[in-house]
Parts: C-alpha cells; sequence; structure tokens
C-alpha cells in the first residue's frame, strides 16, 4: 500500500485490475456477496497480497437503489481521489471469478477499533472531520462505525462504500460528533475545487447525470456552510450502528 497521506495508487489500481485472483472465503456478517481473495503475485519480488471481491450477481436487489452497488464503490473510490483525500481504498472494476464487480485493496487494520473507539483518540479527530465531510458529500447511506478502519500507520480508511452518491438525499451516518463545529478550512478548499472544476470522467461516467448534479449540489451547499450540519431528528444513523 502507499505511504497515508499518497494518492498515486496507480501500481495498486493496475495489479487489482490484472492480477489472477483466487477466491479465500466468504467475509461474514455480509447482506450481500463479499468474498476475500488473493491477488496473485508474480513469483519474484511481488508477493501475493489480499483484496475484498464484490461481484454483480451476489448482489440483493433493493428498491431504493439502482442496480449495479458495486459500482458505487468504486465511484466512493474516485471521489476520494478527485479531492486527494486517501480515504477510500483502492477499488477498481473487473471482471473476476464470480463476473464483473469491485475489487478493493484490503486494509490491514486493527479490527477491535471503530469509530466510536477511535473518537477518543484526539490524533484521530482532524481524519474523522475528513470522513465527515467526504460522507456529507457521497451522500453515504450507510455509514456505521465498523466501516471506519485504522491502519497500523494510524491512517483511517473508509470502506463498505456501495450506498452511497443517489440522486436523492438519503444520509444515514454515525458521525454527528462534529455537528456545529466549522468545516477546516483546507476541507473547504478542497471541496471547492470539485465545485468550480468538471468532474475527473473515472468519476463522472459511474454516475448517472443526476447524480452527477446531485453530488456538485451537495459540495457548493458545504462549502457556501462550511459547517458541519447536525440531525435534528436523530433518525439520520445507520443499524446497527456498528
Amino acid at each position: 500500500m502507499c505511504a497515508p497521506g499518497s494518492t498515486d495508487h496507480s501500481t495498486i489500481e493496475h495489479r487489482l485490475a490484472t492480477a489472477d485472483l483466487t477466491v479465500l472465503g466468504r467475509m461474514p456478517w455480509s447482506s450481500n456477496v463479499t468474498l476475500l481473495v488473493e491477488v496473485a503475485g508474480n513469483g519474484d519480488d511481488i508477493a501475493p497480497a489480499r483484496a475484498v471481491y464484490k461481484p454483480h450477481r451476489g448482489e440483493q436487489p433493493l428498491w431504493d437503489f439502482p442496480d449495479g452497488l458495486y459500482r458505487r464503490e468504486v465511484a466512493a473510490y474516485e471521489l476520494s481521489r478527485t479531492l486527494g483525500w486517501d480515504l477510500v481504498p483502492p477499488t477498481v472494476e473487473r471482471d473476476g471469478p464470480f463476473g464483473v464487480g469491485s475489487l478493493q485493496w484490503f486494509v490491514e487494520a486493527d479490527f477491535s477499533q471503530h469509530y466510536f473507539t477511535m473518537l477518543e483518540n484526539a490524533d484521530l479527530l482532524d481524519q474523522l472531520r475528513r470522513l465527515c465531510v467526504f460522507d456529507l458529500m457521497a451522500n453515504s447511506t450507510d455509514r456505521k462505525g465498523g466501516h471506519v478502519l485504522v491502519d497500523p500507520a494510524g491512517h483511517i480508511w473508509a470502506i463498505d462504500n456501495g450506498l452511497c452518491l443517489h440522486a436523492e438525499f438519503k444520509l444515514r451516518t454515525v458521525i454527528w460528533d462534529f455537528a456545529g463545529e466549522p468545516v477546516p478550512p483546507e476541507l473547504v478548499e478542497d471541496v471547492t475545487r470539485l465545485v468550480e472544476l468538471p468532474l475527473p470522467p473515472r468519476l463522472a461516467d459511474l454516475l448517472s447525470p443526476f447524480e452527477r448534479d446531485a453530488l456538485v449540489t451537495r459540495a457548493r451547499a458545504l462549502a457556501t456552510e462550511a459547517r458541519f450540519p447536525a440531525d435534528p431528528t436523530g433518525r439520520r444513523v445507520p443499524w446497527p450502528l456498528v
């Protein structure tokens, strides 16, 4: 994996897109088919690695989301990449052992940690604020505490992003602890840049016209308000929380 803070994952993306895959097993507690796979090495200086494969054919249809959630996994990565925030592990769309789907680099993390434990670590709060802004822009609909990982270097990653980027406002997240605070200026600058420039093709091509417009509208509202919103209803949270 590239060093935390780096957004040049081109080597990893290429490997995810081209290497042979071997299914190791099914990931537990997943409503859709989610498989841990081995990404082949070259038998020389590149060792095998692991990734998470979500085939399209293993998705359960949802009444409130279009077909093809795996593409939203890729779109979330592309949004993170566009912002330069390095929040979503490298993710590509490709064919695999069970057909087309998303393939995401596996994060070696302390899986006893989750959002609520990280919230007690002052050193992680700036990264959590950045994730909060990302989820507001991405219209994340299922940001549970267990979908936030921290690696051994102290870098935070957001996984399980299939329910995001809908054209309708569907935000459900556990991250409400910064409500009312100003958004850090450097994050506002990044969001403003996204509003002012055309969406890159790698992101735009994964979204419908309405979804693209909604993304830019949410980003513009965030940049204008520059303050973390609150949820006065207390209902915009996923279940279970972790």
